[in-house]
């Protein structure tokens, strides 16, 4: 996990038959509309083990006797 991470959704809008992506820190995308639904279908399943990596790790701490705070 990295201290950087964004924890702010990017913005997403269609203009003139591409997407664009403004994200937090100034950061700005264009994609063609094939670009867009590949990096959609990538970034959701890298969210999803993302979550499952840190369902994983709060489930081994909790199991150790720790407690979540």
């Amino acid at each position: 996990m990295t201290d950087r991470a964004a924890e702010t959704p990017a913005d997403v809008a269609a203009e003139e038959g591409d997407v664009l992506v403004e994200g937090p820190g100034g950061i700005a995308y264009s994609f063609t509309p094939d670009a867009a639904l590949e990096t959609s279908e990538r970034l959701l399943t890298g969210g999803m083990e993302a979550k499952g990596q840190r369902l994983q790790r709060d489930l081994a701490y909790r199991s150790n006797g720790n407690r979540k705070g």
